[in-house]
């Protein structure tokens, strides 16, 4: 199977993108050149999904790809009285607009083998919702609700569509959005059932068995890995 990662420069989407390399070939994308020659030169396309949408998808029409997972996001802190129309344009279209678009474009080739995978990367702040993160929030509701829809629309093509929401997650977007926030870390591990954030290794091993025949039954789901966070203190 060939499976496209994006955001896969760093963080979460590097992480999917190596557990995943062992049941495929995995082809990424980001938007640092430098973090993406780990496959080698012929199996990444540098791209920004807000101004670079054309060049990755002629990247990925000829590849056939079976597995798609649209990992690459933005987060935004802040008063939404206080944001300019070109932060919240570029929030959306990063969040929810690419990765409606990247599915348009690998959905034909699934539907051609009746057989596909797209998982959505989402966040429990599109589940639960999170104050002065309004953008990001929604954005990421969006995609529970395109996840849905789409499920069921693909449902006897054989391909699922799911999204997987993270809490706190161990990575470096992680640590900059506590930077950015007016909470400590111990403050949000305070805040976290299991006192710890979630490891990127946790989302990408779930990743892989939503594409195993053993999940072929999932679909339209929004699934939380967040250490019991959307459950309460």
């Amino acid at each position: 199977m060939n499976i496209l990662v994006t955001g896969a420069s760093n963080g979460i989407g590097k992480v999917i993108a190596k557990e995943l390399s062992d049941i495929g070939q995995v082809y990424i994308t980001g938007r640092n050149e430098n973090n993406l020659k780990y496959f080698g030169e012929e199996f990444y396309c540098t791209a920004d999904l807000t101004k670079d949408f054309e060049n990755l998808k002629n990247f990925i029409l000829d590849k056939n790809i079976s597995v798609l997972i649209n990992n690459a996001g933005e987060y935004i802190y802040g008063s939404l009285d206080k944001l300019e129309t070109a932060t919240i344009e570029r929030i959306y279209k990063t969040n929810l607009i690419a990765p409606a678009e990247l599915s348009s474009v690998v959905i034909p080739y699934m539907k051609s083998i009746k057989w596909g995978r797209i998982i959505n990367i989402g966040s429990i702040s599109g589940v639960m919702g999170e104050a002065y993160a309004s953008i990001y929030s929604s954005s990421k509701a969006g995609l529970i609700g395109l996840t849905k829809a789409l499920a069921l629309e693909l449902a006897q093509d054989n391909i699922t569509v799911n999204t997987i929401n993270p809490g706190w997650v161990d990575t470096e977007l992680g640590n900059k959005s506590i930077e950015d926030s007016e909470f400590s870390k111990e403050e949000i591990l305070e805040c976290i059932p299991q006192k710890r954030f979630v490891k990127p290794e946790e989302i990408a091993k779930f990743c892989k068995y939503l594409i195993s025949d053993d999940a072929r039954g999932i679909t339209g789901q929004s699934i939380n890995i967040c250490a019991g966070l959307s459950v309460g203190i």
